[in-house]
């Protein structure tokens, strides 16, 4: 006990506490936002454990240092510089994906409106959604497992060259017949940009959320690890069940109704506002 007292007299008896100002006040804010969101991404990986178990090292050294353990403190110091390279290397793959996540933000968008670079339509036509709501119920009903990924702004270029090019305009009769088993391109994804479907047999990467149930399969993890990496939305019908899901921004929505395909869809339509309120309120009233 002596020694802890000694350590925090040494220590903290002559610090400085400055009067905060507005801007003091504002960084902190910044701050707190920063390490909040690293933390919430930290969560959705596997860095999470890591950072645990880094953690507990922390609070050894420090303990370490208050009992002036010289021997733990001398191999602590020097191997603190190779332990950030190897944590580096370790999380080399979600720190990827945190860059190009911040890469990927338009800063100014908000105050940027987008009906001036949207036409009437959209990103995709209101056909467009029925077409494919149409499909994904059909599908569903007798339970043929489907993967649809709707493109948004973001290239999935490098996706679409791991599959077979269609080009072709999206209708429910197609996308029923390229998902129908033993058939050619039924297995993998996919990739509708616009009014057309760009590619079939598509490999997607996996999501490594280690929030997902443990229960869904490769397709659930496929659609949920390209919103993840893209701004896309997928649509997945269960193999098993015949359950239709929807994966945005890593977020993955279960036992989807047609009505509810449409409204997903529209929130990615980007069409100008009073449209967009128009064609949620006309797929409500379908929906009753």
């Amino acid at each position: 006990m002596e020694q802890i007292l000694s350590f925090l007299e040494n220590n903290f008896s002559n610090l400085y506490i400055p009067k905060p100002g507005i801007v003091d006040v504002l960084e902190i804010a910044i701050i707190s936002f920063v390490i909040y969101h690293i933390l919430l991404w930290l969560r959705s990986t596997r860095a999470w454990f890591l950072m645990k178990g880094i953690v507990s090292i922390m609070v050894m050294f420090v303990i370490a240092v208050i009992l002036e353990m010289n021997t733990i403190i001398w191999i602590a110091q020097n191997v603190v510089y190779i332990g950030l390279i190897a944590v580096i290397v370790v999380l080399q793959p979600e720190l990827r994906k945190a860059l190009e996540a911040l890469g990927k933000k338009n800063f100014f968008k908000a105050f940027l409106p987008t009906e001036f670079s949207r036409g009437d339509e959209g990103l995709f036509s209101d056909h467009t959604i029925d077409e494919i709501a149409k499909a994904c119920v059909e599908m569903s009903k007798v339970k043929t497992g489907a993967l649809i990924v709707i493109a948004q702004n973001d290239m999935l270029t490098e996706y679409e060259h791991t599959g077979i090019e269609v080009d072709a305009v999206v209708s429910s009769q197609l996308l029923i017949n390229i998902f129908e088993h033993n058939t050619p391109l039924h297995d993998g994804a996919v990739i509708i940009r616009g009014n057309r479907i760009g590619s079939a047999t598509c490999y997607l990467p996996l999501s490594d959320n280690m929030q997902l149930s443990k229960a869904l399969g490769t397709r659930h993890r496929a659609g949920v690890g390209i919103s993840e990496a893209t701004d896309a939305m997928t649509l997945i019908v269960s193999e098993e069940t015949g359950k239709i899901s929807v994966a945005y921004k890593g977020e993955l929505t279960r036992n989807l109704k047609a009505e509810d395909i449409g409204k997903q869809l529209a929130k990615i339509q980007n069409k100008p506002t009073e449209e967009k309120k128009k064609r949620i309120r006309g797929i409500s009233r379908k929906g009753k």
